[in-house]
């Protein structure tokens, strides 16, 4: 990041409409999935990440107005956003740092409340009126009426397609997720009034504050609310506090523990699309719950 720091001196001193210089760096690359670090200094710190993906700049503006429409619309919190710009090389997201404290049960249970309050922010469609990403994966939100048709055709198929590309399924695997999406109506439940989504609500997607949970690297888009209950804890576990503060504002319908594993189907295939064959035997598992 300290090649970037006169272009980022420049976007903070223009978002705090006072001069900012850097005179400390905490490189976080170890823990984040873009190369990132918090920059510290005249009293304000920021959380900066570099992309050098070809579409790197959309995707970081598509985040801030995530973020923004999260803030505007649920009145949930999260972090200020400073900038998304072009850098040599790739692209910069610039947003305010925060602090965040240790998880107790309280902070556990602001996460699932917070989540809660997201779901609580209704739409006429499911969908969204911009398209989006799924992590480093362009996501189609042209809205559609119905939950299970929204699912199948703009995020299992779409999914299925870059997976197959991937290399890593088998001929067997491909046809029963094939004949699983087919089916679809059949294990998605009641069709839902769509919700408001996080869209990639996983626990590390919530930054523990003095203040409450903090939402940072959304996916906006209206849908069902349990996709994102599955994947709070779809790469950790997490304690019942969670659930118990979500129930405290939403009902979690008691189908939802036979449906988790059908929407974390579209997680697994963007991780094998991403990241390759290790996901593979979750991806199997998921998709024989429900196919054999």
């Amino acid at each position: 990041m300290v090649e970037y720091r006169s272009e980022i001196e420049r976007a903070v001193s223009a978002g705090l409409r006072r001069h900012w210089r850097m005179d400390r760096l905490v490189d976080l690359r170890d823990l984040a999935c873009h190369p990132a670090a918090i920059l510290s200094g005249e009293g304000y710190a920021v959380f900066v990440k570099f992309s050098n993906a070809a579409h790197g700049l959309e995707q970081f503006e598509v985040e801030l107005a995530g973020l923004r429409y999260l803030g505007q619309h649920a009145g949930v919190l999260t972090p200020v956003c400073v900038a998304a710009l072009p850098v040599d090389s790739g692209s910069l997201l610039i947003l305010e740092a925060a602090e965040a404290v240790e998880r107790d049960p309280q902070a556990w249970r602001q996460i699932g409340q917070t989540l809660a309050r997201i779901h609580l922010v209704k739409g006429s469609t499911c969908g969204f009126d911009r398209q989006g990403f799924f992590g480093p994966l362009y996501q189609d939100n042209r809205p559609l009426a119905s939950w299970s048709e929204f699912f199948a055709e703009r995020r299992l198929w779409p999914r299925l397609m870059g997976a197959i590309d991937s290399g890593h399924l088998s001929s067997g695997l491909i046809n029963k997720l094939e004949r699983l999406i087919l089916r679809l109506p059949d294990f998605c439940g009641p069709d839902p009034v769509p919700s408001l989504l996080h869209g990639d609500a996983q626990q590390n997607n919530y930054i523990s504050t003095a203040h409450g949970a903090m939402v940072i690297d959304p996916a906006v888009c209206y849908g069902h609310p349990e996709f994102d209950l599955a994947f709070v804890d779809y790469f950790q576990p997490v304690p019942p506090a969670v659930f118990e503060g979500y129930r405290e504002i939403l009902p979690i319908d008691a189908g939802f523990t036979e449906r988790k594993a059908l929407w974390r189907i579209y997680g697994y295939l963007a991780a094998v699309t991403v990241e390759g064959g290790e996901y593979i035997r979750m991806l199997t598992d998921a998709v024989d719950q429900y196919i054999r």
